[in-house]
């Protein structure tokens, strides 16, 4: 049984050349697919076919054209072919046109140009220069480029290779066209290029990128990760998108990144390039190969080496450098427009004033202190406890835990503000739960902004992640169990048998009381 001949349906006894238009450029081509006629004759379907699915092709490489907004032919060809396969597709399509012409009675009189074919021997024998070569087969060069089967450039090897290629088959369909001018069409090639060509490869599905990214998402949300939905790393695939210029997954290549790369680090640090950018398109490329989604994974060696950091001081904030934090926070006043009004929202103020404290007796991470509210802060017997919890935003273990306030935060009055506050957030003005978690980064921000601009915060010290180190080196000082610290703090433990049993309040609360007062 004879194998059905790709791109070739029959419709009611009518034959068409058909192609199916790629998910992502339907809206600009207007079509699921497109179709040519080719009449009723079998055969003269088969010999128009490959003119004419040169044709559909061309009209799909037009509109990625205009998707991409790109004046010149694309940078990668959308349906790239070898040179003999190129060859053989203008030979059937010059003995298609030989076919046509034949209906013309003028054509008896047109012969065999004998210098066309010694000019195409020499082609071949490669004997002639470049322009020469672009004399013969130029257009028909810049014909398939304008179909997406090559992207060769004029004088390059693989253009010459493809013009003598194309010379070769020019050759061919002339000897066909003599032998048919004495009544023998029973004529096949003789040239091994074009008896050994394969034909054509199926263009292979698009995947659509950004659908990519939102499975991933999904995927990862699904499996209790990616709290935030993912809108950390959304630009991050926006911008890839942006520099590739399509929306095709499967055309992305190792050399694409590396370009990416590299376009990247002309404006961001290289730990961004690597631990944000390289590695989020790393883990979905991951992702969509391991759930075959992905022939292969082609960002698994693209990597951006980081400098080592130079360290002239510690992390943390010393005593006295805590003392001068502390003391500038508590006695923080917003300072009033040239008009007398105070624009920071009281919320604002106060989180200026309470968050540095608290993260320097529980080394929280500041935005989840920022987003903490009324009904996260409870006391139990003479003890007052802070509820860190995923509901009012954001946590990074993804966990809730609880923590005890030390003395001197109650003592200076953070539990007065408390009671006095309306319910919900204390240091944010978000009304809307899904808007917590970006209300309490903003506010962090700002906190670390003003430290930075009051210039209290010393060089090479984190102005809100400061204290999270200082919590550490004072709990090492003390000899406070390093679980218990840990489970302040909201770290993972550090081996399987930190999973076992629980760091109960209790424990956490004689932990805090070993922490000195911060003052003079």
């Amino acid at each position: 049984m004879a194998g059905k001949i790709k791109h070739l349906v029959n419709r009611s006894g009518r034959y068409h050349a058909r192609l199916v238009v790629p998910k992502d450029l339907r809206k600009i081509v207007g079509k699921t697919e497109l179709r040519t006629p080719l009449g009723g004759d079998y055969r003269q379907a088969v010999r128009l076919l490959p003119g004419a699915v040169a044709q559909l092709q061309h009209k799909i490489a037009l509109a990625e054209r205009q998707q991409t907004g790109s004046k010149v032919g694309v940078g990668v060809a959308r349906y790239p072919l070898a040179p003999d396969q190129l060859a053989l597709s203008h030979y059937m399509q010059r003995l298609a046109f030989d076919d046509v012409l034949r209906n013309d009675p003028r054509y008896a009189a047109v012969s065999i140009d004998d210098l066309l074919v010694e000019r195409l021997r020499q082609a071949i024998a490669g004997k002639l220069n470049d322009s020469e070569l672009q004399e013969l087969v130029g257009e028909q060069i810049d014909r398939f480029r304008s179909l997406g089967n090559l992207t060769a450039e004029r004088g390059s090897d693989e253009w010459r290779i493809i013009a003598r290629a194309l010379c070769s088959a020019e050759l061919e369909a002339l000897a066909r066209a003599a032998e048919r001018d004495e009544g023998d069409y029973s004529g096949r090639p003789t040239t091994p290029m074009l008896i050994d060509a394969q034909p054509p490869a199926p263009p292979q599905e698009t995947v659509n990128l950004k659908k990519l990214w939102d499975d991933y998402k999904t995927s990862r949300t699904q499996a209790g990760f990616m709290r935030d939905g993912g809108k950390r790393q959304d630009p991050v695939i926006e911008n890839l998108r942006k520099f590739l210029r399509h929306n095709d997954a499967r055309r992305v290549t190792k050399k694409d990144l590396l370009a990416w790369r590299d376009h990247l680090m002309t404006s961001l640090s290289a730990k961004t390039v690597n631990d944000i950018y390289l590695s989020t398109v790393r883990s979905l490329l991951g992702w969509a190969h391991e759930n075959e989604r992905l022939p292969e994974n082609v960002s698994t060696t693209v990597k951006q080496p980081k400098p080592r950091k130079v360290k002239s001081r510690e992390k943390g904030y010393t005593d006295q450098e805590a003392l001068t934090v502390l003391t500038a926070s508590i006695n923080y006043q917003p300072k009033p427009n040239q008009f007398g009004y105070v624009r920071e929202t009281p919320r604002h103020t106060a989180a200026k004033r309470w968050a540095p404290i608290i993260c320097a007796f529980t080394g929280a991470r500041i935005s989840e202190i920022t987003q903490l509210r009324k009904e996260d802060v409870r006391q139990e017997g003479d003890r007052w406890i802070i509820r860190i919890t995923p509901d009012a935003g954001t946590v990074k273990a993804g966990d809730y835990r609880d923590v005890p306030l030390h003395r001197q935060i109650v003592d200076l009055g953070f539990i007065d503000y408390v009671n006095a506050a309306g319910a919900g957030p204390l240091f944010h003005n978000a009304t809307e739960p899904e808007k917590f978690a970006t209300a309490a980064s903003s506010v962090s921000d700002e906190i670390s902004k003003w430290l930075r601009r009051s210039k209290v915060t010393p060089e090479g010290v984190q102005p809100n992640h400061g204290w999270r180190h200082r919590l550490k080196t004072k709990a090492s000082e003390l000899g406070i169990d390093a679980r218990v610290i840990d489970a302040i703090q909201g770290h993972a433990g550090r081996t399987a048998g930190d999973n076992y049993g629980d760091v109960t309040v209790a424990a956490k609360t004689r932990a805090i009381d070993r922490l000195p007062w911060i003052a003079d």
